[in-house]
C-alpha cells in the first residue's frame, strides 16, 4: 500500500500521507500538535516595530495569491517577491534556500517574502514554521518583509525571533485571507 500511493508522485502531501495511511493500517492515528499547542500559532497583526511600507503591502497582497497557488499545487509555501515582481518560488529547497536564491537574484534587497499554508494544508504535518533561522537568514540575504498567514504558521522562539526582527529593521506581519481581499479591493 505505502509503495502504491507513494509512486503516484513525489509532492509533499503524497509522501507523508502514504506514511500516515500506513501506519492507520495498523490502528495508529495522527493528530496535529498544534491541537495540544496552539500557543505556537501567530496572531494577526503587526508583529515587529517595523510596519510594511504601502510597496510593501503592494507586494504582499501580489504574493498571498501567488503562494496560495503554489500551496494550492504542493509545491511549496513562500513565494519571494520585489515590486511584483517573483524572485524566488520555494519548493523541496525549503525557506531558508529559497531566501536565499532571492538574495542571489536582488542584490540591493528590500524584497518581501509571503509564506503561507496551503489551502489544503493538514495539520498533522508541514505547518508553515519560521524560527530564528529565518530572521537570521532574511538578514543576511536582504529581505525586509516577512507576511505570515495569521492562525496557520508557527513562530518558534517567538520572543527573539522578534527580537532579531526588530534589530535588523524586519517588518513581520500576520495576515489573513479577508485582509488580502479587502486591501485588494482597495
Amino acid at each position: 500500500m505505502w509503495f502504491r500511493y507513494a509512486t503516484r508522485n513525489k509532492k509533499d502531501d503524497t509522501l507523508l500521507l502514504a506514511v500516515i495511511r500506513e501506519f492507520e493500517r495498523d490502528g495508529i492515528s495522527f493528530d496535529s500538535a498544534l491541537d495540544y499547542c496552539p500557543e505556537l500559532l501567530v496572531n494577526h497583526g503587526f508583529l515587529t516595530k517595523r510596519k510594511p511600507t504601502a510597496a510593501q503591502w503592494k507586494d504582499i497582497c501580489f504574493g498571498w495569491e501567488l503562494a496560495k497557488e503554489m500551496g494550492r499545487l504542493d509545491v511549496g509555501q513562500s513565494v519571494m517577491v520585489k515590486e511584483t515582481a517573483v524572485l524566488a518560488v520555494e519548493a523541496i529547497e525549503g525557506t531558508d534556500q529559497c531566501i536565499r536564491r532571492a538574495g542571489e537574484l536582488c542584490r540591493k534587497g528590500g524584497f518581501t517574502i509571503v509564506k503561507v499554508a496551503k489551502p489544503q494544508q493538514d495539520r498533522r504535518f508541514d505547518v508553515p514554521t519560521i524560527g530564528q533561522q529565518t530572521i537570521q537568514t532574511m538578514r543576511e540575504c536582504g529581505a525586509k518583509v516577512l507576511a505570515i498567514e495569521e492562525g496557520m504558521t508557527i513562530m518558534l522562539d517567538q520572543e527573539e525571533v522578534l527580537r532579531q526582527a526588530d534589530a535588523a529593521g524586519i517588518a513581520i506581519v500576520a495576515v489573513n485571507a479577508a485582509e488580502m481581499e479587502a486591501r485588494k479591493a482597495a
